[in-house]
């Protein structure tokens, strides 16, 4: 049976990320999965968790002389336990830069950005992502082994199943001669927010210029969602909202569930980043505007008087 690694995404306080589990559900329909932790902090119920979504092993790697934070020093760390045909991980900026130093050194192939992957017919891996702004979806056949997918978060549901906890195999690697010069002199996590992660949220309520700096509407129905905020490019550059915000070509690429947009144009640098959404709803007063073209559900209206009515409302039904 074939073997699939998944390189697990996770947080600097050892926790898994979601995207983490929804890599290892896809991989189940490639193989045998098994897993890889770079770093040192891990929760002890990590193994558990992994057993609980189909992952016989987990290789805990960590590495010598160096910052395991370093992209290159887990891409190197990588190729000592990637021995599978199949390298499957999160489409994250991170995720990306690991994955390139492990095709340089091993010759595979790589996918990024993929919203779905399997094995055809013949036996080669294929991996489906849209391009051009999301104007086409794409089958990108992988013809290397290993092939390795990024695949994006949310693209696939994560299923769990009636497994044992994955057995923990130990590795100490040592960093290459060029990593052990490589000094963090500085380190600025991300604040803290009660929200979910803006690249895995399962629901993302999204600013533009119509809001007019005033996010409070979107923040509000967030928050009774359960879901992320985001903006546009024009939203961040007036200042209205940390750049980390920013959905698009040069900012995050998100594939929520549902994507509520309020006051949005659906500029094609926009649309970019949010075209692989589930469902799309657009608020906007302009009925010519962009991204009505590909919402599922529009409505014609200020977001001032809509965001809060459909707050209330839902607030309303779930008593």
């Amino acid at each position: 049976m074939s073997e699939v690694l998944v390189l697990l995404d996770h947080t600097e306080d050892g926790d898994l990320r979601p995207a983490a589990l929804e890599a290892v559900t896809a991989g189940r329909a490639l193989g045998d999965v098994q897993a890889v932790w770079i770093g040192e902090r891990m929760s002890a119920d990590v193994p558990e968790q992994l057993g609980r979504y189909g992952a016989s092993v987990l290789h805990r790697v960590r590495v010598t002389d160096a910052d395991a934070r370093l992209t290159a020093v887990q891409g190197a760390a990588l190729v000592a336990v990637a021995t599978h045909d199949v390298v499957l991980g999160t489409s994250s900026f991170v995720g990306k830069e690991v994955a390139a130093h492990l095709a340089v050194a091993t010759g595979a192939g790589v996918v990024s950005d993929a919203t779905a992957v399997r094995r055809d017919d013949s036996g080669r891996i294929v991996a489906d992502k849209t391009v051009l702004a999301g104007t086409w979806t794409t089958q990108c056949a992988v013809l290397t082994s290993p092939a390795i997918v990024l695949l994006k978060a949310g693209a696939v549901v994560a299923e769990p199943v009636d497994g044992p906890a994955a057995t923990v195999r130990e590795h100490t690697v040592s960093a290459a001669a060029a990593s052990r010069g490589i000094r963090v002199v500085e380190h600025t996590p991300t604040a803290a927010s009660d929200r979910p992660d803006l690249g895995s949220a399962d629901v993302v309520v999204v600013g533009g210029r119509g809001t007019d700096g005033d996010f409070g509407p979107l923040e509000e129905l967030a928050d009774v969602l359960g879901g992320a905020v985001g903006a546009t490019r024009v939203a961040t550059d007036e200042g209205w909202i940390g750049h980390e915000a920013q959905i698009g070509q040069t900012g995050v690429t998100v594939t929520p569930r549902l994507y509520i947009g309020a006051g949005v144009s659906g500029a094609v640098h926009h649309r970019g980043g949010m075209q692989a959404s589930g469902t799309i709803v657009a608020i906007n007063p302009d009925p010519e505007a962009p991204i009505f073209e590909i919402a599922d559900y529009g409505i014609v209206g200020d977001l001032f008087e809509v965001l809060p009515a459909v707050s209330a409302e839902l607030r309303a039904r779930r008593g």
